[in-house]
Protein backbone atom coordinates (compact mmCIF):
# COMPACT_ATOMS: atom_id res chain seq x y z
CA UNK A 1 0.00 0.00 0.00
CA UNK A 2 1.28 3.49 -0.77
CA UNK A 3 2.07 5.74 2.13
CA UNK A 4 -0.15 8.71 2.76
CA UNK A 5 1.80 11.89 2.21
CA UNK A 6 1.90 14.28 5.12
CA UNK A 7 -0.29 17.23 4.31
CA UNK A 8 1.29 20.61 4.83
CA UNK A 9 -0.89 23.48 5.96
CA UNK A 10 -1.68 25.85 3.08
CA UNK A 11 0.66 28.81 2.89
CA UNK A 12 -0.98 32.20 3.33
CA UNK A 13 -1.18 34.03 0.03
CA UNK A 14 0.73 37.26 -0.25
CA UNK A 15 -1.38 40.23 -1.27
CA UNK A 16 -0.79 41.08 -4.90
CA UNK A 17 0.58 44.53 -5.55
CA UNK A 18 -1.86 46.82 -7.32
CA UNK A 19 -1.32 47.29 -10.98
CA UNK A 20 -0.99 50.90 -12.01
CA UNK A 21 -4.40 50.84 -13.70
CA UNK A 22 -6.03 49.84 -10.38
CA UNK A 23 -4.62 52.71 -8.32
CA UNK A 24 -6.63 55.66 -7.11
CA UNK A 25 -4.59 58.06 -9.26
CA UNK A 26 -6.54 59.95 -11.93
CA UNK A 27 -4.71 62.15 -14.39
CA UNK A 28 -6.02 65.57 -15.28
CA UNK A 29 -6.24 67.21 -18.68
CA UNK A 30 -3.90 66.12 -21.42
CA UNK A 31 -1.38 64.25 -19.25
CA UNK A 32 0.16 60.83 -19.95
CA UNK A 33 2.17 58.57 -17.67
CA UNK A 34 4.70 56.41 -19.51
CA UNK A 35 6.89 53.53 -18.40
CA UNK A 36 10.47 53.70 -19.62
CA UNK A 37 11.87 50.40 -20.90
CA UNK A 38 15.25 50.74 -19.18
CA UNK A 39 16.73 52.29 -16.07
CA UNK A 40 18.41 55.20 -17.88
CA UNK A 41 21.95 53.87 -17.67
CA UNK A 42 23.86 53.26 -20.88
CA UNK A 43 27.03 51.44 -21.86
CA UNK A 44 29.82 52.94 -23.89
CA UNK A 45 31.19 51.25 -27.01
CA UNK A 46 33.95 49.79 -24.81
CA UNK A 47 31.43 48.33 -22.35
CA UNK A 48 31.77 50.89 -19.55
CA UNK A 49 28.59 51.69 -17.62
CA UNK A 50 27.57 55.35 -17.88
CA UNK A 51 25.08 56.29 -15.14
CA UNK A 52 22.15 58.50 -16.10
CA UNK A 53 23.32 61.20 -13.67
CA UNK A 54 26.71 61.56 -15.41
CA UNK A 55 25.30 62.50 -18.79
CA UNK A 56 24.10 65.89 -20.00
CA UNK A 57 20.41 66.19 -20.85
CA UNK A 58 19.94 63.98 -23.91
CA UNK A 59 18.70 65.47 -27.15
CA UNK A 60 17.71 62.04 -28.39
CA UNK A 61 14.03 61.04 -28.54
CA UNK A 62 12.99 57.94 -26.63
CA UNK A 63 10.18 55.37 -26.91
CA UNK A 64 8.08 54.42 -23.88
CA UNK A 65 4.90 52.46 -23.13
CA UNK A 66 1.80 54.40 -22.08
CA UNK A 67 0.65 53.32 -18.61
CA UNK A 68 -2.09 55.90 -17.94
CA UNK A 69 -3.85 58.63 -19.92
CA UNK A 70 -5.78 61.70 -18.84
CA UNK A 71 -9.36 62.38 -19.94
CA UNK A 72 -8.41 64.92 -22.63
CA UNK A 73 -5.71 62.86 -24.41
CA UNK A 74 -6.68 62.27 -28.04
CA UNK A 75 -3.63 60.74 -29.70
CA UNK A 76 -2.71 57.82 -27.44
CA UNK A 77 -4.34 55.21 -25.27
CA UNK A 78 -3.11 52.85 -22.59
CA UNK A 79 -0.75 50.24 -24.04
CA UNK A 80 0.43 52.38 -26.99
CA UNK A 81 4.08 53.35 -27.44
CA UNK A 82 4.99 57.02 -27.68
CA UNK A 83 8.10 58.86 -28.84
CA UNK A 84 9.13 61.87 -26.74
CA UNK A 85 12.09 63.93 -25.60
CA UNK A 86 13.05 62.66 -22.10
CA UNK A 87 13.91 66.14 -20.81
CA UNK A 88 10.34 67.31 -21.51
CA UNK A 89 8.83 64.96 -18.91
CA UNK A 90 8.80 64.88 -15.13
CA UNK A 91 9.80 61.78 -13.19
CA UNK A 92 7.19 60.39 -10.82
CA UNK A 93 7.06 57.35 -8.55
CA UNK A 94 3.77 55.44 -8.37
CA UNK A 95 3.40 52.26 -6.33
CA UNK A 96 7.18 52.03 -5.97
CA UNK A 97 7.83 52.14 -9.72
CA UNK A 98 9.41 54.99 -11.70
CA UNK A 99 7.39 56.63 -14.49
CA UNK A 100 7.53 59.82 -16.57
CA UNK A 101 4.66 62.33 -16.68
CA UNK A 102 4.19 64.03 -20.07
CA UNK A 103 1.87 66.50 -21.74
CA UNK A 104 0.17 65.37 -24.92
CA UNK A 105 1.93 68.13 -26.86
CA UNK A 106 5.33 66.61 -25.91
CA UNK A 107 4.50 63.37 -27.75
CA UNK A 108 6.15 63.31 -31.18
CA UNK A 109 4.81 59.99 -32.53
CA UNK A 110 2.54 57.11 -31.47
CA UNK A 111 2.52 53.45 -32.39
CA UNK A 112 -0.60 51.49 -31.54
CA UNK A 113 -0.63 48.71 -28.99
CA UNK A 114 0.07 45.30 -30.58
CA UNK A 115 -3.14 43.59 -31.68
CA UNK A 116 -4.14 40.52 -29.72
CA UNK A 117 -4.03 37.17 -31.47
CA UNK A 118 -7.83 36.91 -31.42
CA UNK A 119 -8.31 40.36 -32.96
CA UNK A 120 -8.23 40.36 -36.76
CA UNK A 121 -6.15 43.02 -38.40
CA UNK A 122 -7.33 44.13 -41.86
CA UNK A 123 -5.06 43.12 -44.71
CA UNK A 124 -3.50 40.09 -43.04
CA UNK A 125 -5.18 36.97 -44.31
CA UNK A 126 -2.79 34.08 -43.78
Amino acid sequence: MPRAAAQEPPKPKKPRPKRLAETDVRLTGDRLVVRLPENGERKSAGGLLIPATAMPAPRKLQWADVAMVGPDVRVAKQGDRVLFLPSSGLEVELDGEEFVLLRERDVQAVTPAPASKTERVPGQYL
